[in-house]
């Protein structure tokens, strides 16, 4: 075992990470904790089987591919890491993901505190439109690991778990407080903004729609009718969100099940 752990939000990042040869163990996070239900406790063998059942129904995944995809390597959390190294992006699905991350390393009691870094970047110097690190070589993998790594701290932690605790409570009343009233975001620039986004998703009109669904409509009644054309141009301009197309299909289906939209 190395004595540095990586963990990477998702498989797209693995190729150009694994060009860049930077020193360390790899673990990918397969998750989407921006979507399905949640428990304050990320720890807990519980709050995985939660995450287990609903990931098998809303994806058709079996239970068999979760575990050795997600669960199996979380193991390497708990493991005696000297150094613990987050790649997690700028998007609500990354900032959730980051949050119950971090949740998870302080709640294990067995953890012998390691440095936990967070390179988390919201741009990357020549590219417009940004969207992810999956999109990175490893070259440039590797100048974000010298130019914007930084070392979270105390104060992160404890900002990570009061958002983290906002998330599970999903009470937009509470968030938007939290939100005008918290100074500083430290090591963690790209909560706010992802937060912010989240309470979009908390607050619904008159016909039940949240802003998410509002946009997609709202693309929908300006004449793209296909789904491939309905995600390019939520895309284009909600990129905050992080969402691929299956997440969207849940939002579209509320569309679809309310007779707004047919597609």
């Amino acid at each position: 075992m190395n004595n540095t752990l990586h963990i990477l939000n998702g498989d797209a990042t693995l190729p150009g990470f694994t060009e860049a040869e930077i020193p360390g163990d790899t673990m990918i996070w397969r998750e989407i904790l921006s979507e399905g239900p949640v428990i304050k406790n990320v720890a807990s063998a519980a709050f995985w089987q939660l995450r287990s059942d609903w990931i098998c129904q809303a994806f058709g995944e079996t239970a068999e591919v979760y575990n050795d995809g997600m669960i199996v390597p979380l193991e390497k959390m708990s493991a005696p890491y000297e150094e613990i190294n987050l790649w997690f992006e700028f998007d609500l699905h990354c900032q959730i993901n980051l949050l119950g991350a971090l949740v998870m390393l302080n709640q294990q009691t067995n953890l012998s505190a390691p440095e936990v870094y967070l390179i988390s970047p919201s741009e990357f110097p020549g590219l417009e439109n940004f969207s992810g690190m999956g999109e990175l070589n490893g070259e440039q993998l590797d100048y974000l690991y010298d130019n914007i790594r930084v070392q979270l701290t105390e104060y992160d932690f404890n900002l990570a778990a009061e958002a983290w605790q906002l998330y599970v409570e999903s009470d937009a009343g509470k968030l938007k407080t939290w939100l005008a009233d918290t100074p500083f975001w430290g090591n963690m620039p790209n909560l706010k903004s992802a937060m912010e986004a989240h309470l979009k998703r908390l607050e619904f009109n008159t016909d039940g729609l949240n802003y998410i669904h509002q946009q997609l409509l709202a693309i929908y009644q300006s004449g793209v009718h296909t789904k491939a054309g309905i995600y390019q141009s939520f895309w284009q301009t909600e990129k905050i969100y992080g969402m691929g197309d299956s997440q969207l299909d849940m939002y579209l289906q509320l569309l679809t099940d309310k007779k707004l939209i047919e597609l």
